[in-house]
């Protein structure tokens, strides 16, 4: 086969995946985005299996093997509630792939450059006034891999943008392993498969962001001696700073960012596949990486103003401190039983239901899609109102509505709904906090202060499922749950709407 074919297979399936990020924009092409995804993998996979430099097939379809049955097993055990921990921890295994690729490439260039001294030559050396590359006598070239002659035909210009290329693939790379990992343990918490649990709070070692700013300043000292042919000791320094720069900083930063930690750590995948992409020489994996890194950045800048916060603060998990003491709450919650709040509902015109992460882990959609379909039997006008942070996953909420078959019709965003609170009868917040946290408006002092929230305390009446009066992931008291027009309705969310759903007529 030639390169005819494989970059035209690479160019259909760039254009599927564009289609695929494009369509999962939207909740109603979201499935058709998915299997655009996936056609274009196959195409990719295939033209890479049957393209220039194939070999190793017998390897290659081992490792396919054992990666489907990986993948059909984690699809078919994993719960919802634990689809932000394992986008996390695919996302490190990205970064290790990124890390392994680039210390491949410079033991390909130390290789290569043994193979031209004991030929007499230099590699990257050049004839003819720079534009001929000595090269390898043709027996010996061709018993290089496809990769080993692209770096024996190379220039000591270009031998030196694949160093750099390589090790910003380790330096990203090692950063997203390591980070993910620990976004991985803070998003699981006492479910965590890893041999010790991560606390969710922010957490740093003595010396806190100067560590950062230090390995980081000590891994840019490391690439400009590697680049001036100090060896590939440097090679190893840079990726120990980075695994230490990735562990840091994500530990460092509390548990309410941590969806934003993932879009970001999506994005750093990304960005470290375009860096493999480069170094390969592979146009496909540039263009994907290029795609991945940017929409997952253009996201964390969403989530960040939906949280109004600068995305330089969240990552250095909040610069500055607290600004001082936060304002008591005063008063008392006040619970209420499935009746009370089933004479409310059948009374109601207008409900609104805002679901949070509590709603996933109690796994109680599918009673909340029933909820629905009986209140709007009724006649009665019921809506959903969603933050863009709502869960532990950008999207996490509509994704759980969507397999509970919610109309996406009636499923709105912040900013659409927000201004219809006042004339709206009822609203049922099931396991959220942050999000519906008047705090954020009223205490400056307040983690949260400035962060735009679902404003449901100006509802006539506001219900609150919530499993008894934690504060909650975050740790942030709600002085909501306080309010005179609301009433905690306590107990297991899915449990709670069980029992409630026979009492609407």
């Amino acid at each position: 086969m030639d390169f005819g074919f494989t970059t035209a297979a690479y160019v259909v399936a760039a254009v599927l995946f564009i289609f695929s990020l494009g369509g999962l924009s939207g909740q109603e092409s979201a499935k058709r985005a998915v299997w655009y995804g996936i056609t274009g993998m196959a195409i990719a996979v295939l033209a890479t299996l049957i393209g220039p430099g194939a070999g190793l097939w017998l390897l290659s379809l081992v490792l396919i093997a054992a990666g489907a049955v990986v993948g059909h097993q984690l699809a078919t055990k994993v719960e919802m509630t634990q689809m932000p921990e394992l986008v996390a921890i695919m996302h490190s295994l990205v970064g290790l792939a990124a890390v392994f690729v680039g210390f491949n490439a410079d033991i390909m260039i130390n290789a290569v450059s043994e193979i031209y001294a004991a030929n007499g030559g230099v590699l990257g050396a050049v004839a003819d006034g720079g534009y001929k590359a000595i090269g390898l006598p043709k027996e010996v070239n061709d018993t290089l891999s496809t990769f080993g002659q692209l770096v024996a035909k190379k220039t000591a210009v270009e031998i030196g943008i694949l160093k750099v290329e390589l090790s910003l693939g380790i330096w990203i790379g090692a950063v997203t392993f390591t980070g993910s990992v620990v976004a991985y343990g803070k998003l699981s918490g006492n479910s965590s498969k890893l041999p010790f649990k991560i606390d969710t709070g922010a957490k740093q070692l003595p010396g806190g962001h100067m560590l950062n700013a230090a390995a980081a300043a000590f891994s840019l000292l490391m690439l400009i001696m590697y680049l001036s042919g100090s060896g590939s000791w440097t090679l190893v320094l840079l990726t120990i700073a980075a695994l230490f720069i990735g562990y840091h900083l994500i530990m460092g930063i509390g548990g309410a960012d941590m969806p934003v930690v993932v879009s970001m750590l999506n994005s750093y995948s990304g960005w470290a596949a375009a860096a493999i992409g480069f170094s390969l020489g592979n146009d496909l994996l540039i263009v994907v990486g290029a795609l991945v890194g940017s929409s997952g950045a253009i996201l964390s800048y969403i989530m960040c103003k939906a949280m109004n916060r600068s995305f330089v603060s969240v990552i250095l998990g909040g610069f500055g401190g607290e600004s001082g003491p936060q304002m008591a709450v005063e008063g008392e919650q006040v619970a209420i039983d499935a009746d009370g709040v089933a004479a409310s509902l059948n009374e109601a015109d207008s409900v609104v239901i805002v679901p949070g992460y509590g709603m996933a882990v109690a796994q109680a959609q599918q009673a909340v899609s029933e909820l629905t379909k009986k209140l709007r039997a009724q006649g009665k006008e019921v809506r959903f109102a969603i933050h863009p942070v709502a869960g532990r996953l950008p999207g996490h909420m509509n994704v759980l509505l969507a397999e509970a078959k919610v109309p996406y019709d009636i499923v709105l965003e912040m900013d659409e709904i927000n201004d219809d609170f006042p004339e709206t009868d009822v609203v049922i917040v099931i396991g959220s906090n942050d999000i519906v946290n008047p705090a954020a408006q009223d205490d400056p002092n307040s983690p949260i202060a400035g962060m735009p929230v679902l404003e449901v305390w100006k509802a006539k009446q506001v219900f609150v499922s919530k499993r008894g009066q934690g504060t909650g992931y975050s740790g942030i008291e709600n002085p909501l749950f306080y309010k005179e027009n609301t009433r905690m309705f306590y107990g297991d969310a899915k449990a709670s709407l069980d029992n409630l759903l026979p009492k609407i007529d």
